[in-house]
């Protein structure tokens, strides 16, 4: 076992591996017979998502096929070249496949990243079903599930979290699955300081070239929560916790009004 696998079972095993095979346990992310298609965007949160799959792959009592895909949607050669080595470096056998979703976006001013995700993963799914693949996986941990919260109270004005599994709607019997839901983005980056690691960034056009605030930040919602997050947590160090669990501990007695899917009820109609 080489060390960077090994140092995810052994000194992170508490903060990493074990709430890794939590989130699988607990939502029931991998069945026996799946043919999963690993996604990897090239930084530290994929990349630690396609270890950790490939060490389950390996010693799980649970029988399942990966894919480890990479979609170049128009990366320059320094950052495609760095995802290569980094897999390489990790062990990982990429397969990787060309789109043209840079190009298609770079001009758009109204919502570039939201397009470009979108575009991104019903490239993924459709890749992914050629491979005979029946779920996705994505690398988005804790601080994305609390930060989308968050920002849909704040912004959405709604109540709605990043889910741990989800249907698509578009893609037959395919899965999404996010494998890191429980594991915080700060011991991702622990172990990737502890390794000596160095993983691409968000690589898109729109983010090298976007304008940056007078103190050197940049203005995205994301980014806000994260700012925001991280104040309260100096009053409350469970705060993120906390909001977590307010999505898991919803009493319907005490909600004014609530929806699945275009049926709404209000708590008049049984007052």
């Amino acid at each position: 076992m080489d060390s960077i696998e090994s140092s995810i079972v052994k000194k992170f095993k508490k903060t990493i591996w074990n709430r890794f095979v939590k989130s699988i346990k607990e939502y029931e992310l991998i069945q026996e017979g799946d043919r999963i298609a690993v996604c990897i965007s090239g930084g530290k949160d994929s990349m630690l998502m396609a270890k950790c799959i490939q060490r389950l792959q390996k010693y799980s009592d649970v029988p399942f096929e990966a894919e480890y895909l990479v979609m170049n949607p128009g990366y320059n050669e320094r950052n495609l070249q760095k995802i290569i080595d980094n897999a390489e470096l990790l062990g990982i056998p990429i397969k990787i496949y060309k789109s043209e979703i840079f190009n298609i976006v770079a001009d758009v001013d109204d919502s570039p990243c939201y397009l470009c995700a979108r575009m991104r993963r019903g490239h993924l799914y459709s890749y992914a079903e050629s491979l005979g693949c029946n779920k996705i996986a994505l690398g988005h941990h804790f601080n994305d599930v609390i930060e989308t919260i968050l920002m849909g109270m704040l912004y959405g004005g709604q109540v709605q979290t990043m889910m741990p599994k989800l249907h698509s709607s578009n893609f037959g019997n395919m899965e999404l699955i996010r494998p890191l839901y429980m594991v915080r983005e700060s011991d991702i980056k622990a172990w990737v300081r502890y390794n000596n690691l160095e993983f691409i960034q968000c690589a898109c056009r729109f983010t090298e070239n976007m304008e940056h605030t007078q103190d050197g930040g940049n203005t995205s919602k994301r980014q806000e929560m994260k700012e925001l997050i991280a104040d309260m947590k100096k009053i409350n160090p469970n705060i993120d916790i906390n909001i977590f669990r307010s999505v898991e501990n919803v009493n319907l007695d005490t909600i004014i009004s609530y929806h699945k899917g275009d049926d709404y009820t209000s708590f008049l109609d049984n007052y």
